[in-house]
C-alpha cells in the first residue's frame, strides 16, 4: 500500500505542486515600497510633477520600475497598515494571560476546599468564551444573510473587542487592589512554601473572561477585512503581515514591561508581589489601550465596505482593454471590431 502511495502521488506531482501566481512575491511589494522611496527622494531633488498617492511614483509611467498592477496591489496592501498597527497594543494585553495575570493567579489563593488547583486552570475560563462565542457568531451571521440583512461590519466587532481588551486589564489592576488588601497566607507550589494573598483566585475570572471575549471578536474580524480587500495575488502576504503584527505586540509587551521594570527600580515586580505595584502597570495598559481603541475607530471607515476585493487590480487596465480587443478579433465574423475598439 505505501509503495502504490508513492506511485500515485509520483504520478500527481505535477498537480501537487504549488505554482504561486506571477507578481505577487513578498519580494516584489517590499521592491515597490522601496522603489517608491527612492523616486520620491529623486523627485524632492531633481524632478517635478505630482501623483496622487507617494507608491505611483513607483510605476512604470512615472520613472519607476514596476507595472501599474505591482503597484496598485502595494497601495492595497499599505491601505491594511494602520489596521495592523493598531493590533499591537491589543495583543500586548492578550500576552497578559501568560505573564501578568499568571503572576496574578500564582499569587493568589488556589485552594478549592482540600483541592489545590493548577494555574493554568484559569486559563481555562479564558478560551471558554471563544469556544462558545465563535460558533455562535457563525449562527448569527447566517441568520443575517438568509433574511437579506447586512451583518455586523467586521470593524465594529474589533472596536469592541478593543474595548473589552480595555476593561479586561481595567479589572486587572481593580482586582490586583483589592488582592493586596487580603491578608497573607503560606501556600505550597512546586514544593515551594510561599506567602500568598488569601484573595480565592476565582475572583481573577471577569478580567480572564473579557480577554476571551475580546479574542473571539477581534482575530475572526481582522482576518476577514485581511482577505476580503486584497486581490488574490497578496492575500497571503496581508495574511503573513497580520500574523506579523501579532508577534510585534509580544515584543512591544516585553520591552514595556522591561521599561516599567527599569523607570520603577524593580519595585513592579519585586520577588512578593504584595509589595510591588502591578496594578500601575495595567492602569497604564489600560490608558494606552483606550487611546489605541479611540484610535482605531477614527480610521475604522476605511475597513467598512468589504465589497469590492480589489480583483480588478490583478491585471492592468491595459492589459484587460487589450485582452477586451482580442476577444473581439477572435469572433470579427459576427462583431464589429471597430465599435469595439471606439
Amino acid at each position: 500500500m505505501l509503495l502504490l502511495a508513492l506511485i500515485a502521488i509520483h504520478m500527481m506531482r505535477s498537480n501537487l505542486t504549488y505554482k504561486p501566481k506571477k507578481g505577487g512575491s513578498l519580494l516584489t511589494t517590499l521592491g515597490v515600497f522601496l522603489n517608491s522611496f527612492k523616486m520620491c527622494c529623486l523627485h524632492y531633488r531633481y524632478l517635478s510633477g505630482q501623483v496622487a498617492s507617494w507608491l505611483d511614483r513607483a510605476k512604470e509611467n512615472n520613472g519607476g520600475r514596476y507595472s501599474e498592477t505591482h503597484v496598485e496591489n502595494a497601495k492595497v496592501l499599505a491601505k491594511l497598515f494602520p489596521l495592523y498597527g493598531l493590533q499591537l497594543l491589543y495583543r500586548v494585553c492578550l500576552t497578559q494571560i501568560p505573564s501578568g495575570y499568571y503572576i496574578q493567579t500564582m499569587s493568589s489563593n488556589l485552594h478549592l476546599k482540600d483541592h489545590l488547583l493548577p494555574i493554568a486552570a484559569m486559563n481555562v475560563i479564558s478560551i471558554l468564551p471563544l469556544l462558545l462565542l465563535a460558533p455562535l457568531m457563525e449562527c448569527v451571521m447566517t441568520c443575517y444573510l438568509s433574511m437579506e440583512k447586512t451583518p455586523p461590519a467586521p470593524v465594529k466587532r474589533i472596536t469592541l473587542g478593543h474595548a473589552c481588551a480595555t476593561l479586561s486589564v481595567l479589572v486587572a489592576g481593580l482586582t490586583e487592589l483589592q488582592r493586596k488588601s487580603y491578608p497573607l497566607v503560606e501556600q505550597t507550589l512546586s514544593g515551594k512554601l510561599l506567602q500568598v494573598s488569601s484573595m480565592p483566585c476565582f475572583q481573577l475570572a471577569p478580567q480572564y473572561i473579557l480577554l476571551g471575549l475580546a479574542e473571539a471578536l477581534v482575530t475572526p474580524a481582522c482576518s476577514l477585512i485581511s482577505f476580503q480587500l486584497t486581490p488574490n495575488h497578496i492575500r497571503g502576504i496581508a495574511l503573513h503581515f497580520l500574523t506579523l503584527s501579532y508577534g510585534g505586540g509580544c515584543f512591544l509587551g516585553a520591552f514595556i514591561i522591561q521599561l516599567m521594570y527599569f523607570l520603577s527600580g524593580g519595585s513592579f515586580y519585586p520577588s512578593t508581589l504584595h509589595d510591588g505595584n502591578l496594578e500601575r502597570f495595567f492602569f497604564l495598559l489600560a490608558t494606552l489601550m483606550a487611546v489605541n481603541t479611540l484610535a482605531f475607530w477614527s480610521v475604522s471607515y476605511r475597513y467598512v465596505d468589504l465589497s469590492v476585493q480589489g480583483k480588478a487590480l490583478t491585471i492592468s487596465p491595459l492589459t484587460e482593454k487589450l485582452l477586451h480587443y482580442k476577444a473581439c478579433l477572435r469572433f470579427y465574423d459576427t462583431v464589429d471590431c471597430t465599435d469595439c475598439i471606439l
